[in-house]
């Protein structure tokens, strides 16, 4: 074995090393070294990636970190920034779990600036680990370098106690100055103390010429230029992939340290298991073995769910799926599942019907995992769990957000906190966002990196090359400007490296031993995480959960608890079925806001065009929106729309594609296909599927053959008939292989469309019948968010719904039905202290409502004058009969008084009452006088806008509303605008609303001041910019009283939110009359019906006049059709009719 290299900085360095895995070993192989380690910065994030990518090439993988060391016990407390570098590399798997321990630990329990350990826990965790004495940065370099040879020595002395002949000093040259002054030293200190060495490099990239990517990728990392010249950087590009005879000549007297690498490597002999399964152990009860345990609770399950005789279709593909779940080694899986979910439904939380390919088990239906019934809706078990490939399953459970982690603490109880972590996920330097950190260091202006990362689709997972081949204006900035082609290059190196840690949203690791015996770990804020991501733990064979947390059953839940408070039963979604004409009326009307799933823009039209009426609609829809089937979308309404339209390649798919109108549109129709047309089994064609969404050309061609002709064994016998023997042509077979390829890489899971149409279905039959309830839940599912409030309220008022504002009487901390109307929760108002408005709660409800302001200040205790301004500027005390002018003059005097009374009291003291013999028990009484003077109504409001974040009893811009709605676009929409609808960047828009928030400042050019804040409509608000040649020309306008109509261009950045840059201002006048003509020919008379629904969904002011082409004739329409003068109105009129054939007019 020649050399080796022991030093080794992966991508897993975190903006610090750029060689990517898969090319520091290719590059390795190429050079034919036997062995290669890896040493991140003190972690162990790539260490699984490393060992597979180096098995895979015939090279021995050597697992190790470069720790930091602390000077002191890591439990000492300390604010000094301090700690030196030390490698460590595994020998066996005793030193591999050492390794894991002491990076655990360090990051647990050592963390300061860096993840650190100390020479104790060196000590006692250094069986079975090589130590090598680092770099410059490590304490033995350090020291010698700083002349300290009497504590260079002695810690040389310690670590060659600890790891005697397995403790090496390391020598590195990549000329650097202090490293040659500091080589002989080190080689003496080795040789008096009978060390051996090793040289090393000190790997950052893999080639020389990475170097530049490398010195960028630290810039990022320390948000420094490029072009500093007092800044971090490495010293050399020395630091890459150097052969053995590279070392050799920069090690030029010190071969020997070159050649005892190869030492170091025949000591590592690690193998880490791969593929075994570390799943706890499930105790059943009653001393009941587990599979015997399973199959009772699917028993009482099936009864509860079919009732005493479940039809033979039902009890033999149960036993079926126990059969596969048992002889695959699952039965453990499935008790763990259905007991946290167990445990989730007995103790009230709410969880979800399903989620993923889970909901295709009739095991997991009966267990009440889900509530789905897989064969009713053609869910394939195979599609979940594959005999034919052997893999953990995966069961994703959805929870009410604001309960999960009850559950979480269960598991945690059940199986012990040492024995369950969260999951660790690592952020990547996307293409468009890594052209956007290189072109920063480079300082490249930002409005030309802007244009080049705004020329990249925003498609999942697209690189730099492929944008490249793609998009032509993208390819010629490249191939004509250096520095863009300079930018891109350095872009293409580091695009796709991890850039940050944080802890996935859900996912959770339960293991059958200690959690840190298996893997690493780590603690990000608050939890303990892995260091390693799903997609590792699941090759470790490690029990991987997600615990989702879906705000939607949050609200469904909290509606159902509104709906009982009316001395009601809520709805049974279990019993109730998916058969509600009403709630597919609502879903068709666009009224979509709250519906789960159907309530973007894009979803709300493709409803109303597609007009699901049954349960199936729902499950394509929400498998057809989304890249790729989109392209489905024309044909599939079409053959909804016109059944004979639909055409098969072959009769034999229609059964198939039916339901779905000859389109594919899930893979389990791709898995169907294969087994029907073809006689593959389903686990094989399970196999195909996903050849089929990874691409896998080579496997792919293949299966062509075998799906057309079969396969024949050795033996004669048929294991695949194929499709010609099925009495399919070839070139039907071609054709249909053909469709099945170019669909199956972007096909949607039925199952998880079914999951998430269920919840659907539930929103939509809530809003349909219990309309202000569900608008409650939802809305109080937004709590800390204004803006959503605000859009929430905005359209509860559109539908009628009156919204009470908070009163100290009557409002409970979140939102209430009251009467029919709802009433605003007290937790919405600004300064308002949790603990506080408990306490007020409390004394509210021991002691009765407050009898007026005196009475609440003596009552109330814990609240401040900024909560008492809070609660008076959002109208609590209206209801008191006191204006809210009067409160706001007297309330400091009120509130001084009310403590001197209280004080009086508590010492003794007596007063006028109590010589008289009157009463005092009521405490302070205010003069508060009845009515009187008030704020405007405009002050009122902005009082209330301040206070709540949004306008509660009524609105600046309610006079010009008709207005607004005519000659401008929605501030959300704007807001909103990601350049996949009508709105792009650069487009010239208008808007009318109130600023806010103004502030000027001067340009950075110099050249003036410059003003910006936001406007905000009745739907939201979007910043606005004005450069100092508009400000200047319209000063007297940037006003936050003045209702505005601004126009200017969108400017749409990733990294910023969507601005208007103004050009013109003016006052906004009160609405002028229009009539919208609709003109109807031979082509668009049948529409008629749909262009009513349309106008009934936008009510206004504004007449509507119908003209027959065809005819001549013309109708003025009845007065409950008049519109309001939406811009989408507009768009889905021009839709349906044509854009030349709608026509808004003004009236003289």
């Amino acid at each position: 074995m020649g050399f080796t290299h022991l030093h080794v900085h992966t991508e897993y360095s975190l903006l610090d090393g750029a060689a990517r895995i898969s090319d520091l070993v290719a590059r390795a192989a190429e050079l034919n070294m036997d062995a290669l380690a890896i040493t991140d910065h003190g972690c162990m994030y790539g260490v699984i990636d490393f060992y597979n990518e180096c098995r895979k090439k015939g090279i021995k993988p050597i697992i190790g970190m470069e720790a930091y060391v602390a000077p002191k016990s890591i439990y000492e407390p300390t604010n000094v920034r301090e700690y030196a570098h030390l490698i460590l590399l595994c020998k066996n798997e005793t030193g591999y779990k050492n390794l894991m321990k002491l990076s655990s630990i360090a990051f647990v329990d050592g963390f300061y600036y860096k993840p650190r350990i100390d020479y104790d826990l060196l000590e006692k965790y250094s069986d079975g680990l090589i130590c090598l004495s680092a770099c410059l940065a490590g304490d033995i370099p350090r020291a010698l370098l700083n002349e300290q040879y009497e504590e260079a020595y002695a810690l040389a002395r310690r670590l060659k106690g600890v790891f005697g002949d397995d403790f090496y000093i390391e020598m590195q040259n990549h000329g650097i100055p202090e490293q040659q002054t500091v080589l002989p030293r080190l080689a003496a200190l080795a040789k008096e103390l009978g060390i051996k060495t090793v040289a090393t490099n000190d790997i950052h990239y893999v080639g020389r010429d990475d170097a530049e990517a490398q010195d960028a990728l630290l810039c990022i990392q320390t948000g420094h230029f490029v072009d500093e010249t007092n800044r971090m950087r490495m010293e050399a590009e020395e630091f890459y992939v150097k052969s053995e005879e590279e070392m050799l000549k920069r090690f030029s007297g010190y071969e020997e340290a070159v050649r005892n690498t190869a030492e170091v490597a025949e000591k590592c002999d690690l193998e880490i298991e791969l593929g075994g399964r570390h799943l706890p152990g499930f105790t059943a009860p009653d001393g009941m073995d587990n599979e015997t345990y399973l199959r009772k609770l699917c028993s009482e399950g099936m009864l509860r769910r079919f009732g005493e005789n479940p039809s033979k279709e039902y009890t033999d593909r149960l036993e079926y799926e126990i059969g596969v779940i048992s002889k695959m080694g699952f039965i453990d899986y499935f008790l763990i599942v259905w007991d946290f979910i167990h445990y989730a439904k007995t103790h009230g939380i709410p969880v979800g019907p399903g989620r993923g390919s889970g909901a295709a088990s009739i095991v997991a239906y009966t267990l009440d995992i889900t509530d789905l019934d897989p064969i009713k809706y053609n869910l394939l078990f195979e599609r979940f769990l594959n005999p034919e490939r052997i893999t953990m399953p995966d069961i994703d459970v959805d929870f009410c957000y604001e309960r999960r982690q009850e559950v979480i603490d269960y598991v945690v109880r059940k199986y012990g906190a040492d024995h369950v972590a969260q999951i660790i996920t690592f952020g990547t330097m996307a293409a468009r966002a890594v052209v956007r950190d290189v072109g920063r260091v480079l300082r490249v202006p930002y409005n030309e990196v802007d244009k080049i990362a705004k020329l990249i689709p925003q498609m999942l997972k697209i690189t730099l090359k492929q944008a490249l081949e793609m998009v032509p204006e993208l390819k010629e900035l490249y191939d004509g400007n250096e520095t863009y082609k300079k930018l891109i290059d350095l872009s293409m190196k580091l695009e796709g490296l991890p850039r940050h840690a944080s802890t996935h949203a859900a996912g959770v690791v339960i293991s059958s031993s200690p959690t840190m015996e298996l893997v690493p770990l780590q603690r990000n804020e608050d939890s303990i995480t892995t260091q390693f991501p799903m997609g590792t733990l699941e090759a470790l064979g490690m029990l991987k959960m997600d615990f989702l947390g879906l705000r939607t059953l949050t609200v469904i839940h909290d509606c159902c608890e509104f709906i009982k408070q009316r001395g009601i039963d809520a709805p049974d979604f279990v019993k109730l079925g998916f058969d509600d004409k009403n709630v597919y009326d609502l879903i068709c009307s666009g009224d979509t806001i709250g519906i789960f799933q159907l309530e973007s823009a894009g979803m709300t039209n493709f409803m109303m065009q597609m007009k699901p009426g049954c349960f199936e609609d729902i499950i394509a829809g929400i498998a057809l929106f989304r890249p790729g089937p989109m392209e489905q979308i024309p044909r599939y309404l079409e053959g909804k729309q016109d059944s004979s339209s639909v055409t098969y390649l072959h009769d034999k798919l229609r059964p198939i594609l039916g339901t779905t109108y000859g389109c594919m549109v899930y893979q389990e129709q791709v898995m169907q296909i294969v087994r029907d047309l073809a006689g593959y089994s389903y686990g094989r064609s399970d196999l195909i599927r996903r050849a089929m969404s990874k691409k896998k050309h080579d496997v792919m061609e293949k299966e062509r053959a075998n799906f057309i002709n079969g396969i024949v064994e050795e033996d004669g016998t048929v294991s695949v008939p194929g499709a010609v023997r099925n009495g399919i042509s070839a070139s039907v077979a071609n054709k249909i292989f053909d469709e099945m390829t170019d669909f199956a890489s972007y096909a949607f899971n039925k199952a998880h469309a079914a999951c998430y149409a269920v919840v659907a279905y539930r929103t939509a039959y809530l809003k349909y019948y219990y309309p202000v309830e569900m608008m409650t839940a939802l809305i109080n599912s937004f709590i800390g968010s204004a803006d959503k409030i605000a859009d929430y309220i905005y359209y509860c008022r559109k539908r009628g719904f009156k919204i009470l504002p908070p009163d100290i009487n009557r409002s409970e901390p979140h939102f209430t039905v009251e009467n029919g109307a709802i009433r605003f929760g007290l937790v919405a108002i600004r300064n308002v202290g949790e603990e506080a408005m408990a306490e007020m709660l409390k004394e509210r409800e021991t002691n009765g409502p407050f009898k007026d302001f005196g009475d609440f200040l003596s009552r109330a205790d814990g609240v401040n004058k900024r909560m008492i301004e809070g609660l008076i500027k959002a109208g609590c005390f209206d209801g008191m009969g006191v204006t809210r002018l009067w409160l706001m003059q007297n309330y400091e005097a009120e509130m001084n008084a009310a403590a001197s009374e209280k004080k009086r009291r508590e010492s003794g003291q007596m007063s006028l009452f109590d010589l008289f013999g009157e009463d005092d028990s009521a405490g302070y009484k205010t003069e508060a006088p009845k009515g009187g003077e008030e704020y405007s109504v405009n002050d009122l409001l902005s009082m209330e806008k301040e206070a709540l974040g949004i306008y509660i009893s009524g609105h600046p811009l309610m006079e010009y509303e008709s207005t607004i709605r005519l000659l401008s676009t929605d501030c959300k929409r704007l807001a909103e605008a990601d350049g996949s609808s009508s709105l792009n960047d650069n487009d010239r828009v208008t808007v009318a609303g109130i600023l806010g928030g103004v502030r000027t400042r001067q340009t950075k050019s110099g050249s003036g001041f410059m003003a910006y804040g936001v406007i905000e409509d009745m739907t939201g608000q979007v910043e606005f910019a004005a450069f100092p040649a508009v400000y200047t020309k319209y000063r007297e306008l940037f006003s936050e009283e003045i209702p505005l109509k601004i126009t200017g261009r969108l400017s749409m950045r990733e990294d910023k939110s969507n601005t208007i840059m103004v050009d013109e201002i003016a006052p906004l006048e009160k609405a002028e009359r229009y009539r919208l003509y609709l003109r109807f020919n031979s082509d668009t008379a049948s529409k008629k019906e749909r262009v009513v629904q349309t106008l009934r969904r936008y009510p206004g002011e504004h007449e509507v006049v119908f003209f027959d082409e065809t005819t001549g004739r013309q109708q003025l329409a009845p007065r409950e059709l008049c519109v309001s003068g939406s811009e989408q109105l507009i768009e889905i009129a021009g839709n349906l009719l044509g854009r030349d054939n709608v026509k808004f007019v003004k009236l003289k």
